[in-house]
Order: C-alpha cells, then sequence, then structure tokens
C-alpha cells in the first residue's frame, strides 16, 4: 500500500511537509486572526486601558445631586417659595 504525498509548504526555512488532513496557513488566515484580536498599543502592548469615567460616561457624577435642585428643595422645606434662579423682590 503506497502513501499518499505530503502536501508541502514554503516557508522562510525552506519546504516543509504538512501532516495529512492539515493545510497550509493563507495570508488570509493570518490577517483574519490579527482582525479578531484586540487592539492594543504598539509602544506599551502590556499597559490596560484606563477607564472611560469623564463626561456623559461619569457614573460618579451622575450620582451626584445637582446644586439648583438642592437648593430648591431646601427653599420648599423652609417655606419660602421664592425660585433660587429668580431675583428677590
Amino acid at each position: 500500500m503506497s502513501r499518499p504525498p505530503f502536501e508541502t509548504e514554503a516557508t522562510e526555512a525552506g519546504e516543509q511537509a504538512l501532516a495529512p488532513g492539515l493545510r497550509p496557513i493563507t495570508l488570509a488566515d493570518r490577517l483574519a486572526l490579527r482582525a479578531a484580536a484586540p487592539l492594543a498599543p504598539r509602544r506599551n502592548p502590556n499597559a490596560e486601558q484606563k477607564p472611560c469615567d469623564l463626561g456623559l460616561f461619569d457614573q460618579v457624577a451622575r450620582d451626584q445631586l445637582d446644586l439648583i435642585d438642592a437648593i430648591r428643595a431646601q427653599s420648599e422645606r423652609s417655606g419660602n417659595g421664592a425660585s433660587p434662579t429668580s431675583p428677590e423682590e
């Protein structure tokens, strides 16, 4: 019984035989792997991303009380009907 010849792949080290059932890694395979990988900085690939806690995404700022609402609530509790934003007459 004769074995079929192995498929080969040209590499930097020279021609290399592939095991039966395997196929060579193509440029499309390599590019798909790079595209699926998470983004990493080029200068320091081990750096961690800083949290996005500025402006719209700042969860701590969302938890703070609004100053105008606090003043308005305090004036309503004290019985003063004047609006904190309107000048007193």
